[in-house]
C-alpha cells in the first residue's frame, strides 16, 4: 500500500508541478518548456514504483490476477510510459495535465479493488503474448482518447473565436491531429492482432470456444469503429470534429468491452467471473 501511495504522490506532484510552471498565472506569458531531465527521472521513478505494484498486484499467490482496477492501472502505466517516449520526439504539451492525474488516481484503484484471479491457463505463452497485445492496445487508445479530448477542446475555442492563453499553448491542431492517427494506426494493428488471437486460439487461451459474450461484443464493436475511421480518413480525408466523435466513440466501446463489464461484475454485483 506504501508503494501505490508513492506512486500517487509523485504523479501528483509532478502534475501540480507542471500546472503551476507551465499552465497557470504568469507562466502562461512564458515559452512552454518541455520536459526537463530532473522531471523526466521523477516520472521514471513514478512508472518504476507503479511496474513494481502491478507485478505484484497481477502475479499474486503464484498465480495471475485481474479486474477493472488492474486494467485501468496497467493500462494508464503504459499509456503514460508511450507519453514518456513520445514525447523526446514529438510535441505532447497539454497530455501531462490529463493523464498525470489520472495516474495517480488509477495506480490506487488495485489496492482497494484487487481483483479475481484468473480461470485461463495464465502460464500459457500465446495467453500471456495476447494480454500484451490487449494492454498495449488499450493504453494506445486510451492516450489517443486523451489527446482527442485536447483537441476537441481547442477546437471548440477557436470556432466560439476566443481562444484561451491555456489552450493557445497546444501545438497547432494539424500537428495534434497528425499525432492523434499515428496513435490510432498502431492501436488498430495491435487492436486486429488482439481480435485475431482470440478468435484463431480462443479454446486454448481461455479453455472454451469462442462465445459472444458482451466482450467480445463490445471488442467487435470497437474495432469496427475504428476501422471505419480510418476508411474514412483514407477516402474521405475526414478530420476535425467527427474525427474525434468517431475517436470517443470506440474508446467507449472498448471500454465496455472489459473495464465497464468488470467494474459491473466486481463492484456493483460482487461476484467473481
Amino acid at each position: 500500500m506504501l508503494l501505490h501511495f508513492l506512486a500517487a504522490a509523485l504523479y501528483a506532484g509532478l502534475a501540480a508541478h507542471s500546472w503551476r510552471t507551465r499552465w497557470h498565472g504568469a507562466a502562461l506569458a512564458q515559452p512552454l518548456t518541455p520536459l526537463l531531465p530532473w522531471e523526466r527521472i521523477v516520472l521514471l521513478g513514478a512508472l518504476w514504483i507503479h511496474a513494481v505494484t502491478l507485478s505484484h498486484e497481477v502475479f499474486a499467490d503464484g498465480g495471475m490476477r485481474f479486474g477493472f482496477s488492474l486494467s485501468l492501472s496497467m493500462m494508464i502505466w503504459l499509456a503514460i510510459v508511450l507519453y514518456w517516449i513520445e514525447s523526446f520526439y514529438t510535441r505532447m504539451e497539454g497530455l501531462q495535465i490529463l493523464g498525470l492525474p489520472l495516474a495517480a488516481v488509477c495506480v490506487l484503484l488495485p489496492a482497494l479493488f484487487p481483483g479475481q484471479p484468473l480461470k485461463v491457463n495464465a502460464d500459457s505463452v500465446a495467453f500471456r503474448l495476447h494480454f500484451l497485445i490487449a494492454m498495449l492496445a488499450y493504453s494506445l487508445f486510451t492516450l489517443a482518447a486523451l489527446h482527442a479530448l485536447l483537441m476537441a477542446a481547442a477546437e471548440k475555442s477557436l470556432h466560439q473565436g476566443r481562444l484561451s492563453p491555456l489552450l493557445s499553448r497546444l501545438p497547432p491542431l494539424m500537428t495534434m491531429e497528425a499525432l492523434l492517427f499515428r496513435l490510432i494506426n498502431i492501436g488498430f494493428l495491435l487492436l486486429t492482432l488482439t481480435v485475431v488471437s482470440g478468435v484463431l486460439f480462443s479454446e486454448r487461451l481461455f479453455g472454451k470456444a469462442l462465445s459472444f459474450d458482451h466482450k467480445t461484443v463490445f471488442g467487435l464493436i470497437a474495432w469496427l469503429i475504428f476501422g471505419a475511421l480510418l476508411i474514412g480518413r483514407h477516402l474521405r480525408g475526414w478530420r476535425g470534429r467527427l474525427a474525434l466523435r468517431w475517436t470517443m466513440a470506440g474508446f467507449v466501446a472498448l471500454m465496455l468491452a472489459y473495464v465497464g463489464s468488470r467494474f459491473v461484475i466486481e463492484v456493483i454485483l460482487g461476484r467473481a467471473s
